[in-house]
């Protein structure tokens, strides 16, 4: 990753997450503390930042950041806009994925549009929803049904979401049968990927606190790609796509013992 687009990400996550410190940062980023450092120091000297004992904030006015710099909601598409793309397949990925659940079960769901058309189909099951997506919270908060748990964060206007590290605080209190996560698209080694930093350690958390990992992804998202790494077909136990869903990828996937269910 150039240097330049690995600063950006930084100020994207200092900006959902609030002050962090090096290491979770190098963490989070998959590069070296020094690397970090050197970076933190480069984005101080530009007066983007604030550098704080191990670590960094943004600034207070504005977080110090104009028009011309980075923010995770201006990249991010438009929540709308997003759920037009390939609108027919995740309708049919997320009407297969909720035909999975059953009365009676806790069941965690992702941030993402597919979510939000799995949420959808689950209207009359007698089931239990753990989510920080808010386009879910909206479709089922009138379904008496269904018993909510909206986890707690930093709200994504755009992306009708929550995140941060209260999200995944949050995470560690509860426990789910089965999660259905969502992606930006899913190697051909089968790991599964995410073009927004911040949503990359809540996913992790997610699949820590269910027994179940569901993949519901549409074929156009097979193979893919993004900027970090969320977790490798060994994490899964089923992808739901569609028929177009690249064939080595699907392979790789079932040779990691990971059931394919094509919706």
């Amino acid at each position: 990753m150039l240097p330049q687009s690995r600063r950006e990400l930084i100020l994207r996550t200092l900006r959902a997450d609030g002050p962090s410190e090096v290491r979770s940062l190098a963490d989070k980023l998959g590069v070296s503390q020094a690397t970090i450092r050197r970076d933190l120091e480069q984005l101080d000297a530009d007066g983007k930042l604030t550098r704080v004992y191990g670590g960094a904030m943004t600034l207070d006015a504005g977080d110090g950041i104009n028009s011309g710099d980075v923010n995770s909601d201006d990249i991010d598409d438009p929540f709308a806009e997003v759920a037009t793309e390939r609108a027919e397949a995740k309708d049919a990925v997320a009407r297969a994925a909720a035909a999975m659940v059953q009365d009676g079960e806790t069941v965690l769901l992702d941030i993402g549009t597919t979510m939000h058309r799995l949420a959808h189909h689950l209207h009359g099951k007698r089931i239990t929803v753990i989510t920080s997506n808010l386009a879910v919270f909206d479709e089922l908060r009138d379904d008496a049904d269904v018993e909510l748990v909206l986890l707690g964060g930093m709200v994504r206007r755009r992306y009708h979401s929550l995140v941060g590290f209260l999200t995944e605080d949050n995470l560690r209190q509860v426990h789910a049968g089965r999660l259905f996560l969502g992606t930006s698209g899913v190697r051909d080694d089968g790991a599964v990927m995410d073009t927004t930093l911040v949503e990359v350690p809540l996913k992790r958390a997610m699949i820590k606190a269910a027994d179940q990992v569901v993949l519901v992804a549409d074929g156009g998202k097979f193979p893919g790609v993004g900027v970090a790494r969320v977790c490798g077909p060994d994490d899964l136990d089923v992808v739901v796509t569609t028929a177009s869903a690249d064939p080595a990828t699907r392979l790789a996937l079932q040779e990691a013992r990971v059931e394919v269910v094509e919706a």
